[in-house]
């Protein structure tokens, strides 16, 4: 039966005369039905654990928006919530966890085959969310990077520069490299059981990838990322897996290869013109639009939009943002930036 949902064809390697459209955290605090229904569950992990309002916000955007891709309603810090550590949202200030910097707090964590104790409720989001959206519409599951979830876990909550994961990876090693591996292998059984719960498409988000240096960038976050893949797509054969390692600038280059993934989404740190000369030679691209234009919205926003899809009108192309929607972006230029790439 030939494929027909578009972003599922842009990640076979099929060249499309208008790009499909999704949007990171197309669900978000930027929509009024989401604020709403944020209210009703209370808290932020109460609406991640409830699969009935999580698979609501999820769809909240499809029908406002008529996105070819929804991505699963939940957060990356839900992973290391399920190995053990401890999870709280702080209003205003965004996630704090219990951290791990030795073996003592490596040792607290419980086994992989355990989190779905607690990521049950995840999978049934993504259940629900198989039978609700449109027939066109693609249905996204993901995870973060190991790095980037160990930089949480280690300092704690989010920091400016990832430091307390550096000094740990500098200092002690062997613990650091337990964590990366314990949580590469629950990535692995988390996307697992979101692909046997229904999702077409997995995304490993590896916001902080851009603070690794030299080597340290193929071993923490290209090598992760290369078991994952390869390990999912062992499982479930032809699953189509993306990639974000935001900030890898030049080294975006070559990274279908090395990871094995059949899409390289890219940030807006590099341009269009470079990325389809570098990168999309490889593969599928997904980008990369600034999200600032979300916010300011007007004629820079399409023309920058209408660059992007011109630059990689040449090979496979999801377009999307360079990073997630901000809470301050104007739903009327989400529109705008969407007529914009369907007309371009």
């Amino acid at each position: 039966m030939p494929q027909t949902k578009t972003i599922l064809r842009a990640l076979a390697g099929e060249t499309l005369p208008t790009p499909p459209i999704w949007m990171m955290r197309q669900a978000g605090r930027y929509l009024p039905e989401y604020k709403a229904t944020r209210a009703q569950a209370g808290d932020f992990l109460s609406l991640c654990y409830n699969p009935e309002l999580a698979a609501e916000v999820t769809l909240q955007p499809i029908r406002r928006y008529g996105f070819d891709a929804a991505i699963l309603f939940a957060d990356i810090l839900l992973l290391p919530q399920a190995l053990g550590a401890d999870l709280w949202f702080v209003t205003g200030e965004g996630p704090r966890l219990s951290t791990i910097t030795d073996q003592a707090g490596l040792d607290r964590l419980g086994p992989v085959e355990d989190i779905d104790a607690t990521l049950s409720p995840v999978y049934e989001t993504v259940k629900i969310l198989s039978r609700e959206l449109p027939a066109e519409t693609a249905l996204i599951g993901f995870a973060g990077a190991p790095w980037t979830v160990a930089t949480y876990m280690i300092a704690g909550r989010g920091t400016p520069d990832q430091g307390p994961a550096h000094r740990l990876k500098d200092e002690n090693r062997p613990v650091f490299e337990a964590l990366l591996d314990r949580i590469t292998e629950g990535t692995i059984h988390y996307l697992s059981r979101q692909i046997e719960a229904g999702a077409e498409v997995v995304k490993i988000f590896d916001s902080w990838a851009g603070s690794l240096q030299g080597d340290d960038f193929a071993k923490y976050a290209v090598e992760p990322a290369r078991r994952i893949t390869a390990a999912l797509k062992d499982r479930h054969p032809g699953i189509p897996v993306i990639a974000f390692p935001r900030g890898a600038g030049d080294k975006y280059e070559g990274l279908h290869a090395a990871i094995g993934a059949d899409c390289i989404a890219l940030d807006d740190g590099v341009t269009p013109g470079w990325a389809a000369a570098h990168v999309q030679t490889g593969g599928c691209v997904q980008g990369n639009l600034a999200s600032r234009h979300m916010v300011t919205g007007g004629d820079d926003l399409v023309r920058e939009t209408r660059a992007v899809v011109d630059a990689f009108r040449g090979g496979p192309h999801i377009f999307n943002l360079g990073h997630g929607i901000t809470p301050d972006a104007d739903p009327a230029n989400v529109q705008l930036m969407i007529d914009t790439v369907r007309g371009a």
